[in-house]
């Protein structure tokens, strides 16, 4: 299966797979920042009921990232919005870098296919996401290989 990753928080923990074959460089990117710590401590800053939680931000207000940008991959498989899908925010296309949201439900997240890159998936502690409210704090991301 390749690499997964469980997203620690107050709440709990989300377990994902990553989309590896149809975000190879969003998912490497992610890997590299979380291996490097960048997620530790971080909050989620915007959370919007029944749409998304995003978190990744180094200031925590939404305007902050890596220091680069990253290349929108929306051409692969699995580009679509669903409960617990794992996407990249950006100001943008092409000007991602380490903000990500946590889809709630396919309720509102239809215009976000094929704009926003999705990366991964949440399978297990779908649940979190629901508890997780605005200032909640990302404790670390690990990465596990399968």
């Amino acid at each position: 299966m390749g690499k997964q990753a469980e997203i620690h928080t107050e709440k709990g923990i989300m377990k994902l797979h990553f989309y590896e074959e149809d975000a190879p460089n969003t998912v490497a990117n992610f890997i590299k920042l979380a291996e490097q710590g960048f997620y530790d401590g971080l909050t989620f800053h915007r959370v919007i009921p029944d749409f998304v939680i995003q978190g990744g931000c180094p200031n925590g207000t939404g305007a902050g990232g890596p220091g680069y940008n990253i290349k929108c991959e929306l051409t692969g498989n699995n580009q679509y919005h669903d409960r617990g899908v794992l996407s990249m925010a950006h100001a943008g296309r092409n000007t991602g870098g380490s903000q990500f949201f946590v889809c709630h439900s396919r309720t509102n997240t239809s215009h976000l296919d094929r704009n926003h890159t999705c990366f991964g998936k949440v399978y297990e502690g779908l649940e979190v996401i629901d508890a997780i409210r605005q200032g909640d704090q990302i404790e670390k991301i690990v990465i596990i290989e399968e």
